[in-house]
Order: C-alpha cells, then sequence, then structure tokens
C-alpha cells in the first residue's frame, strides 16, 4: 500500500448519541468513489476522545470491511496511555488495518525521552506501519525532529509522520533527519500546499471529508509538481479549510457533512452545535468551493 495523496481523517457520523453504521459506511464508499487515496477511521476528527473503547474498536473494523482492500485504511489507534495505545494498535494490526496514527501522548506531557519509548513501545507490540501523529496545538506536547528521526532510524515500522504543526520548516528538516524514504504527511489543510513543496507527499485532511474529489485533485497535481494546478485549487478550498476551523473540529465538518446529506451534524459532547455566524462561514465556503449552490 502506498501511503500518500488526500486522506480524509474521517468524521464518525452519530444518530441519537450512537454511532451511525450505516451512514459511515456509506461515506466510505463515497470516499472511495470520489478518489481519496486513503482514509483514517477514529482520529481526533473522528472524536476519539469520547468513544468508549467498543465503539473505537467497532468504527476501525467497519472501515476496514467496507474498504475492502481498495485503498489504504490508516486506524487511529493513539492515547496518553501507552498501555492503551498499545491495545488499540494491536487491534487494528487483526482488525487488518493497513498502518496506524498513533497521537503524541496529549495532557500528561511527556519530555523527549517519555515520548521515544511511547512510540517504540507500540511500534514494538506489532508488525502495522506506524505513523506517529504531532499536533501540538491539541496534546500540548511536541515531538521533536530529533526523537521522531530517532524512531524511524532504530525502528523500521515507524514510517512516516501526520505534521499538524503548521511549521512548515519540519518536513525539510525532518527529511534531513530521516532520510527521503519517511512519509511525511500533512495534518494540516491550510499549508498542506507549501508542505507539499517542502517534500511532503500528502494530507491527513478534515476537509477532504466534505470535498473529497478537490483535495485529491489538488494532491495530485502536487505529486505531479504542477504547482499552478495546485495554487488554483487551493484558492478555490482555502476558505474552507478556514471555516472548518471557525470552531472547535469536528463541529464544522460535520454540519458541512451535513448540508451534503452525508449525515446528521450530531457530535458527543463537549462538541456543541455551531453558532448560526459559523454555519454562515460554512455554508459561504462551501458554496465558493463549488459543492454547494
Amino acid at each position: 500500500m502506498k501511503f500518500r495523496g488526500s486522506i480524509p481523517a474521517l468524521i464518525t457520523p452519530m444518530r441519537n448519541g450512537s454511532i451511525d453504521e450505516a451512514a459511515f459506511r456509506k461515506l466510505i464508499e463515497w470516499h472511495v468513489s470520489e478518489g481519496s487515496h486513503g482514509v483514517v477511521p477514529v482520529g481526533t476528527t473522528g472524536e476519539s476522545p469520547t468513544l468508549a473503547h467498543d465503539e473505537h474498536k467497532r468504527v476501525i473494523e467497519i472501515a476496514v470491511e467496507t474498504v475492502a482492500g481498495r485503498i489504504p485504511v490508516i486506524a487511529g489507534t493513539g492515547s496518553n496511555s501507552t498501555a492503551e495505545a498499545i491495545d488499540f494498535t494491536k487491534h487494528a494490526e487483526q482488525a487488518g488495518a493497513d498502518a496506524a496514527l498513533v497521537v503524541v501522548p496529549y495532557y500528561n506531557k511527556p519530555n523527549q525521552e517519555g515520548l521515544y519509548q511511547h512510540f517504540k513501545a507500540v511500534a514494538q507490540a506489532v508488525d502495522l506501519p506506524v505513523f506517529v501523529y504531532n499536533v501540538p496545538g491539541r496534546t500540548v506536547a511536541d515531538i521533536s525532529v530529533d526523537t521522531l528521526a530517532r524512531l524511524s532510524n532504530d525502528l523500521e515500522n515507524v514510517v512516516g509522520v501526520k505534521d499538524a504543526t503548521a511549521d512548515l520548516t519540519r518536513p525539510s528538516r525532518q527529511r534531513l533527519a530521516s532520510g527521503e524514504s519517511f512519509i511525511q504527511l500533512s495534518g494540516e489543510d491550510g499549508t498542506a500546499l507549501g508542505f507539499n513543496a517542502h517534500g511532503g507527499t500528502g494530507c491527513i485532511s478534515v476537509t477532504a471529508n466534505v470535498a473529497p474529489r478537490a483535495c485529491a485533485e489538488f494532491q495530485e497535481a502536487c505529486l505531479r509538481g504542477d504547482y499552478g494546478a495546485a495554487i488554483k485549487a487551493q484558492d478555490r478550498l482555502m476558505p474552507l479549510h478556514s471555516a472548518l476551523f471557525a470552531d472547535t473540529s469536528p463541529g464544522p465538518v460535520k454540519y458541512a457533512a451535513s448540508l451534503l446529506g452525508l449525515c446528521q451534524p450530531d457530535a458527543r459532547l463537549p462538541i456543541v452545535p455551531l453558532r448560526e455566524e459559523t454555519k454562515q462561514q460554512v455554508r459561504d465556503a462551501m458554496v465558493h468551493a463549488g459543492l454547494l449552490n
């Protein structure tokens, strides 16, 4: 499996407080048909912090079953408990996922040695390819270029990073430290264009939940080095990238998905319904992107 291109960080559709399995399967089928290059179930956008453990595992199983090998499934398996992250990652491997996305431990704020030992323990527990998810805006802890290089050099199944730092010097510095084979995926839609220009090869995307074809075409333009086409796509998508973070994610992207008839806008507390002005911003951005009339 190649891990590159546009990979939506899937929302988890809800109805009456429970996972809407039918809507989730339909959503995945749509992503396959629209040209997404992979999917990530139960990342942060999939509300992993508020899913029960059995729900978390079930979402991964549904994703693997529905995709049926057509595109890669990178399962979200992270936790701020190392033992819990190992359990989720082992389950993802058993369920047939193609890789695991393991977030930097949040809240407990480990130092760099703690981060190294956390990811080493997870990677050594499985044969599955592991992507480190660095999102210091959510986790507080920030894994350094050097620590990530140490992991990639010491553990052959630590194959890449989802970088949501929005620091466009990182992909260049990481490539020099970890080598060109280390897979660097952006985790920040608005800066994915610059990230790719620095050597990235894709994005684990929130926007791709509702604009999968446009995001796939944008990433394909970047991969073939056609930055003229990529900039045109960026201009179309940039207001949407911004609008989907006008309030705490996944509130805006779930509302956007509801406008397309993909699912209900419901999210679990502490995520609350959007204010009217935020809804208008999302609608306007979707019109600008050509997703709504």
